[in-house]
């Protein structure tokens, strides 16, 4: 198969797959992918061809550009191994390009406390800013999902989430019955049209509240901090890794879920020792 068919049966799968802005962030990687190897059969392009492609497209960009054109290039040829059976080794697998490319080493995230988050909740003044640290803290949801949230997309206790971060059509967040009850309070309350947001406020204004709710108790946090809480607080309460993930999370891969994930301490480990086996 050659590049230019290659890529046109990914770009296929991409728009059945993949949101607009994914495709469109790969098309730049593509368009001179294609017009550098043209007729070239992908099972004979080389490490080294790589390397030198991927060096002369981003010479004069920020390494966070250079290290996603890269992942974008492993990405096509993984698919093409791994969706269209392709007996060929990545060549984007090749132990210099992985170490010229590598991404910095991901620091491990202070964990908020459950005490921490029942008072930055109990702080806040509006039932409207309530709601929305519930959203994330306990039921694992992204800012820009529950901003996004319109009163047409409450079922009982099933949040339906529009054009998600995953690329599928729909994904389905849940809600303890306490949160769904005063949500729905919250949405009769002010007679919201069925197709309008819930919460119409913007990303920095949701910012500033989670952050001068934070500073009342003397931390430093941002809307993202409490849904990755949400992850490591059910976790730590015994609930399976793959419903953590595949639930709260809506995650597609378990190595993502696993970084959000905070590092467990001494009196945590020994904690969960007593639990298991007793003292």
């Amino acid at each position: 198969m050659t590049v230019k068919d290659a890529i046109h049966i990914f770009q296929i799968s991409q728009k059945n797959v993949h949101r607009k802005r994914t495709t469109d962030s790969y098309r730049y990687l593509l368009d001179h992918l294609e017009n550098h190897f043209t007729d070239t059969h992908v099972e004979a392009i080389t490490p080294d061809q790589i390397y030198q492609f991927l060096g002369a497209l981003t010479e004069h960009t920020a390494k966070s550009t250079r290290r996603l054109r890269y992942a974008q290039l492993k990405a096509f040829f993984n698919f093409l191994i791994n969706e269209k059976r392709h007996s060929m080794k990545n060549p984007c697998q090749d132990s210099i390009m992985v170490k010229a490319f590598k991404g910095p080493r991901m620091k491990q995230k202070d964990i908020l406390s459950r005490e921490s988050v029942d008072e930055i909740i109990y702080r806040s003044k509006k039932i409207r800013d309530r709601l929305i640290l519930e959203l994330q803290a306990r039921c694992g949801m992204r800012i820009g999902e529950v901003l996004n949230l319109r009163a047409s997309d409450i079922t009982d206790r099933k949040l339906m989430i529009r054009e998600p971060k995953s690329g599928k059509d729909m994904e389905v967040a849940f809600m303890t019955e306490s949160i769904a009850k005063r949500l729905s309070e919250y949405v009769r309350g002010f007679q919201h049209d069925p197709e309008s947001r819930i919460f119409p406020i913007c990303y920095s204004s949701a910012l500033s509240m989670v952050r001068k709710l934070g500073e009342k108790i003397g931390i430093q946090i941002r809307p993202h901090d409490l849904r990755r809480y949400s992850a490591t607080y059910a976790s730590r309460n015994g609930i399976p890794l793959e419903v953590v993930s595949k639930v709260l999370l809506r995650h597609q891969d378990l190595k993502t879920t696993q970084m959000y994930l905070g590092k467990i301490t001494d009196t945590e480990a020994i904690r969960w020792m007593d639990v298991l086996h007793g003292n």
